[in-house]
């Protein structure tokens, strides 16, 4: 009998201007935490480096970004049952050690935080 998949119902999405040339020390940080939000019961964790963003005639993700010359973009997604789950999640993820391990100033040297875009979002489609 296979496991009945649980739907997600709420998301946090993230949109971060990284340098092109730090996307691997980028992925070493968003691997911990990957692993930290799905041990704490996270559905699904996405991140995903821009490639092609230059398309004619719509709007690129570097624009709300405002991504400089060397830079990319990282869209990022976390999924969750519920807005409430979500919240028991992220409690759980900043009093988690390896959160902490990957202090403020490592991702300092990576991206400006300042500048990293963020929303908690309603399913609507699954």
């Amino acid at each position: 009998m296979a496991a009945k998949k649980v739907k997600a119902g709420y998301a946090d999405g993230f949109l971060i201007p990284v340098k092109r040339s730090k996307i691997s020390a980028y992925k070493k940080i968003a691997s911990i935490a990957a692993k930290v939000w799905k041990d704490h019961g996270a559905l699904d964790y996405k991140e995903c480096a821009g490639d092609d963003l230059k398309v004619p005639g719509v709007v690129s993700f570097l624009k709300p970004a405002k991504a400089k010359q060397d830079e990319t973009v990282i869209i990022a997604w976390i999924t969750y049952r519920s807005k409430k789950h979500r919240d028991s999640v992220n409690k759980k993820v900043m009093s988690d050690p390896r959160i902490a391990a990957v202090s403020s100033e490592s991702v300092k040297k990576v991206f400006d935080s300042k500048r990293l875009v963020y929303g908690g979002f309603k399913i609507i489609v699954d």
